[in-house]
């Protein structure tokens, strides 16, 4: 059996696991979460690691890394200090070793744009690697404020039962840190582990042409399809849970 080490995005915390986490120990699964320190303006991508690997118990061999959303940058930073056997990215963010988040999508932006974002471009011909993908963002999610209580009911959960919706706002955190945007990837390259990643058909926050074909780009696998939005552990942890513990092969050729 594994332990499913599940690493929450932005403006959630160890709380949004606890639909998911009872169908992967029906099944024999072990599972841990953490609280990362996303109010805190300051933390780092190395922080959120840390903290991810101060969780992680130094015998167990057999770990599946499950990152949602934000967490997909933090993910591999963990991998590259602890042995794990899979990363799993859940509606994530795919890192770029050596360049932050918005490298990766500032040639879709103006000029404008980029200067609201306080961002100085780079040298061109090291953006060009990025030139090729699709807008990694959904467009009705761009310039919306996450902070909003209904922005969040429309965008973030908005197939969740109402009660589970409720429930996910009452809890619902300040994410002040915005190193998975600004912050460059440290990393010299990925780790060499299996990979999943799993999109949602619905997701109104990253694009799921970006999924499919970032995926296969950075990862070398084929994207999974789950329906639903942005967070299925929340509107579908039944289906979320097969999905995770489905052991079809993770690379493609």
């Amino acid at each position: 059996m594994s332990l499913f080490c599940l690493v929450h995005g932005a403006f959630q915390g160890a709380w949004c696991w606890d639909l998911l986490i009872p169908y992967l120990e029906a099944q024999g699964h072990k599972t841990v979460a953490m609280d990362l320190p996303i109010e805190d303006a300051s933390a780092s991508l190395s922080q959120f690691a840390d903290v991810v690997l101060q969780t992680l118990p130094k015998t167990d061999d057999d770990i599946v890394l499950v990152g949602h959303s934000m967490a997909g940058t933090v993910i591999p930073l963990v991998a590259e200090a602890h042995q794990v056997r899979e990363l799993v990215f859940l509606t994530a963010l795919i890192p770029c070793p050596g360049t932050s988040t918005i490298d990766q999508f500032s040639h879709h932006l103006d000029s404008d744009s980029l200067k609201s974002l306080n961002y100085e471009l780079k040298d061109l011909r090291q953006l060009e690697q990025f030139n090729d993908e699709p807008y990694m963002f959904n467009p009705v999610s761009i310039g919306r404020d996450f902070e909003d209580e209904a922005v969040l009911m429309e965008i973030f959960y908005q197939d969740c039962l109402p009660d589970v919706m409720r429930w996910a706002l009452s809890k619902r955190r300040s994410q002040q840190s915005m190193a998975y945007i600004y912050e460059v990837n440290p990393l010299k390259a990925l780790p060499n582990v299996d990979y999943k990643y799993i999109f949602c058909t619905d997701d109104l926050i990253i694009s799921t042409a970006w999924s499919r074909y970032t995926a296969r780009k950075r990862l070398g696998v084929d994207a999974i399809e789950l329906a639903g939005g942005h967070c299925p552990h929340l509107s579908r942890p039944a289906d979320l849970a097969s999905v995770l513990t489905n052991d079809r092969p993770s690379r493609v050729n």
